[in-house]
């Protein structure tokens, strides 16, 4: 275990740690994450500076919270009709019963592919994409995503806009 948890979003870390209890966070925990959730690069300095506390202490919470799996990496926002993938979507799917796993790795492969979650609900499956043009998402939804065994059924919700919302202070948000 001490080998997983250098590893961020590593799987056999992500299991090893989903086994063990959650740790609370206090305030400058929660103020912490929301800060680095706003700015992923902001500085130790910054923000020992911004929770009030010494750079010491604000290093060694951040290694923690990253030790204890509620801070899973760092990434960039990216605005995907600039970067070229002008077409969002969602896209629910019915899918066979327990096959969730074996679904799951092959969505993960599909180009575009930004967040996939199993629900409850009238579908099973719900999975956002980001796709060049609507041709290019039409071609993976119906000789991708139909040709996978386990899929049931797809249905194909357009983005037409999007918003990031900062996550609140209560209910600080891990991407």
């Amino acid at each position: 275990m001490a080998d997983a948890t250098n590893h961020p979003g590593d799987p056999v870390r992500d299991q090893a740690l989903h086994s063990l209890p959650a740790r609370p966070l206090d305030a400058i925990d929660r103020d912490i994450l929301r800060i680095l959730q706003k700015d992923g690069r902001a500085s130790i300095r910054s923000v020992a500076e911004r929770v009030h506390v010494s750079r010491a202490n604000a290093y060694a919470r951040i290694n923690r919270l990253i030790d204890d799996g509620v801070i899973r990496g760092f990434s960039a926002r990216v605005d995907h009709e600039r970067a070229g993938q002008a077409t969002s979507a969602y896209i629910t799917l019915k899918i066979v019963q327990n096959s969730w796993r074996t679904v799951r790795e092959q969505l993960e492969e599909l180009p575009g592919t930004a967040h996939i979650a199993l629900v409850s609900g009238d579908f099973d499956v719900l999975l956002l994409v980001h796709m060049p043009d609507n041709r290019t998402l039409r071609e993976m939804v119906l000789t991708r995503l139909q040709a996978i065994p386990e899929v049931l059924s797809t249905r194909t919700l357009l983005v037409f806009e999007e918003t990031d919302l900062d996550p609140g202070p209560e209910a600080p948000e891990i991407r």
